[in-house]
């Protein structure tokens, strides 16, 4: 299903994180951006790994990254975390699943709300009572 930009966004903030993986170390990377080490790998040829979760200091790390002619690659990965699952479920939209929901949710009340009306008259309640005793026999 297509994502909506709401759907983008909420990707985007609470979800992806940035991978900048370099051959040297950063003299000082920006605020935001945390250091990590990748696992030892044999051929791996980037030895450090900075980490963020806001764009901005991703492109900030990159822009400083070109000023220093330094190589390095990028990746937008999931967060691990309880709460992924329910913002950027597989192939499935939040937001078209959350209007989905309210609409059947708001026909099922509203299927209750006239069953009880109906119910509670007692000329309606004495025609269906008759009408099943009918169709019984």
């Amino acid at each position: 299903m297509q994502l909506t930009r709401f759907d983008r966004w909420l990707r985007e903030k609470f979800v992806h994180e940035t991978h900048i993986h370099t051959m040297r170390p950063v003299d000082r990377p920006p605020a935001g951006v945390r250091e990590s080490t990748p696992a030892a790998k044999p051929g791996r040829q980037f030895r450090h790994r900075y980490i963020t979760r806001s764009s901005k200091a991703a492109d900030e790390l990159v822009r400083t990254l070109r000023q220093n002619n330094m190589m390095f690659t990028t990746r937008i990965v999931d967060r691990r975390g309880w709460h992924v699952r329910f913002i950027a479920p597989e192939a499935r939209s939040p937001t078209w699943w959350l209007i989905s929901f309210t609409l059947t949710m708001l026909f099922t009340a509203s299927l209750v709300f006239l069953g009880h009306r109906l119910w509670s008259d007692p000329e309606i309640r004495q025609n269906i009572l008759e009408s099943l005793h009918i169709i019984r026999q």
